[in-house]
């Protein structure tokens, strides 16, 4: 697995942890790896787990979870993190306005997992009756949502 590949499993681990709700640290301890990881001219998949620590944001977890998705190709507790989060909801992250926060507000709020659910929330008016989204970014997302259907 490439260093970007890499890169983006652990940014994608941050975005589940923060729909989570997970403390801000630990969020911002995977960015900062993805970064380092992304950023590293090195090749990650022959590296030695102590060779992996000198990356900036790499310590022992990070990089152990580095040399499971290396000798695996994939990572487990990515996996435990996907069973409790849906992974659609990553795609709400490209619609503007609509970070995790947000994201898991609704989710948790109204139940809906999928982008054709949050579309008919949006256009049934349900998401601005929620604490912290207000009608303009409910607008927002509906005519987001409107413009993906149609491209």
């Amino acid at each position: 697995m490439d260093n970007d590949n890499i890169a983006a499993v652990f940014v994608r681990i941050a975005h589940l942890l923060e729909i989570k709700g997970e403390h801000s640290f630990k969020i911002i301890a995977y960015e900062r790896a993805a970064d380092s990881i992304r950023n590293w001219d090195a090749p990650l998949s022959d590296m030695e787990i102590s060779t992996m620590k000198a990356i900036p944001g790499v310590g022992q977890a990070i990089a152990e979870k580095i040399q499971e998705l290396n000798t695996s190709g994939h990572l487990q507790f990515l996996q435990k993190l996907e069973a409790e989060i849906p992974p659609a909801l990553l795609d709400w992250l490209t619609l503007p306005g609509v970070g995790p926060k947000t994201t898991a507000l609704i989710w948790r709020s109204l139940g809906i997992t999928t982008l054709p659910e949050l579309y008919q929330a949006a256009k049934d008016g349900k998401l601005h009756t929620l604490s912290g989204i207000g009608q303009k970014l409910e607008s927002n997302i509906l005519q987001a949502l409107q413009q993906q259907t149609i491209d």
